[in-house]
């Protein structure tokens, strides 16, 4: 077998691999009793309101410290690497548990923000919270392969010709850096929809698609999950394909 012939095969069997527990799903669900439980529309409206407002969070503070670390290098820049990383590879549970020792109500922290107001357990700022924490390095990581795959010179040019920095940025390194911004907008949006380890700590409740399928798991059993799967696939799906196509037609151009 040529191995062009081999690769393709090995490809195939890969991707088969990795759909086959989604094409399962449309086996097991049972359609003629397919229905919500109770709280369930409740909770796809939480994971969507709050999960755009984490997004855009991410965005605005995510981009500057991207941006800054592709065209800043510094001593010790190993130490900001490792503090991403570290964020990154928490484990999601840990993460929450990290999360409540610092801003929970007996935490200094959380108890003067609580003063103030700010109540960050069982909460949608602590919703939120919890998928900023849990997203936000993902997105910095990406968006920072992003921008330092933009030339500096083009950055140079733009400012010998009179722009200030921030024109440079606007007109010169984001649209050149839109295919990989588009990619780490997308993975962020879905690690924040789906962040489940953290939330289930810090914001039981309200609780979103994630929480509410493990508790419909626990209260009613496998097939109550289903139905709120779908949704959530439904939900997570449109913003990647939306970006990804966008960011690829106008590569095309």
């Amino acid at each position: 077998m040529p191995r062009s012939g081999l690769s393709a095969l090995i490809s195939a069997l890969t991707l088969l691999l990795l759909a086959a527990p989604f094409i399962g799903l449309a086996f097991v669900t049972s359609w003629s009793h397919f229905g919500f439980a109770d709280g369930d529309g409740s909770a796809i409206a939480v994971s969507l309101c709050y999960s755009v407002l984490a997004l855009i969070l991410i965005i605005a503070l995510g981009t500057p410290l991207a941006w800054w670390l592709a065209r800043h290098h510094m001593r010790g820049q190993w130490l900001i690497d490792a503090l991403l990383l570290l964020a990154l590879l928490t484990p999601p549970l840990a993460l929450g548990l990290l999360l409540a020792s610092m801003y929970g109500p007996y935490a200094l922290a959380g108890s003067l923000l609580e003063r103030a107001g700010l109540t960050l357990t069982n909460s949608g700022p602590a919703f939120v919270m919890a998928q900023f924490y849990s997203a936000l390095p993902y997105y910095v990581i990406a968006a920072r392969a992003a921008f330092e795959g933009v030339p500096r010179e083009l950055e140079q040019i733009a400012l010998t010709l009179g722009h200030s920095p921030w024109r440079s940025f606007v007109h010169v390194s984001l649209p050149l850096a839109r295919l990989g911004l588009a990619a780490a907008i997308a993975l962020a949006w879905v690690r924040a929809l789906g962040e489940f380890g953290a939330v289930l700590i810090v914001a039981y409740y309200p609780q979103g698609i994630p929480v509410k399928l493990w508790v419909n798991l626990q209260n009613i059993g496998l097939n109550a999950v289903y139905p709120l799967l779908w949704v959530f696939f439904l939900v997570a799906m449109p913003l990647p394909l939306i970006l990804g196509l966008a960011a690829r037609r106008r590569r095309l151009i």
